[in-house]
């Protein structure tokens, strides 16, 4: 597997890999209009030219997708997309490894969740992350705000 730094020709495969990835989401919250699925194109390519924005290759095909972005002192990371087909297989692991590298001078890095997406939320606490927040959104959904000290 190679993970490298995604371009904007890769924005419509990462949209495609977003929405396949994020129907799971969906489907734990019964809400389909959560804004991965509703990314458009035009959206996905301001990501990547706003953000640092890397992927997951195997056998040249895009498996899995992270992003982050500098804020103060703070690297805010977001999106972690693995196939479906692929989960399970480290793959998530190494994205989230990668863009904490790719990032100098940070003190802490900060991602959230849903609070029913318990699996997102073991693989963050494996990696060292803590939950320092949650935040109501609706009847059916808190984000869960997680940090990690760089």
């Amino acid at each position: 597997m190679i993970i490298e730094q995604a371009t904007i020709e890769d924005a419509p495969d990462i949209l495609e890999l977003q929405r396949l990835a994020y129907q799971s989401e969906a489907e734990i919250y019964g809400e389909w209009s959560i804004p991965p699925l509703t990314q458009t194109l035009d959206g996905m390519r301001d990501d990547i030219v706003r953000q640092l924005c890397l992927k997951a290759l195997l056998d040249g095909k895009i498996v899995g997708s992270v992003r982050g972005v500098r804020n103060g002192d703070t690297c805010e990371i977001g999106r972690l997309i693995v196939c479906p087909d692929f989960q399970g297989r480290g793959i998530g692991t190494r994205l989230m490894e990668a863009i904490e590298g790719s990032f100098e001078s940070i003190r802490r890095f900060e991602l959230f969740t849903g609070h029913r997406s318990e699996r997102n939320i073991r693989l963050y606490q494996k990696l060292g992350y803590a939950v320092s927040r949650m935040e109501r959104i609706s009847d059916n959904l808190q984000l869960v705000f997680m940090e990690k000290k760089a």
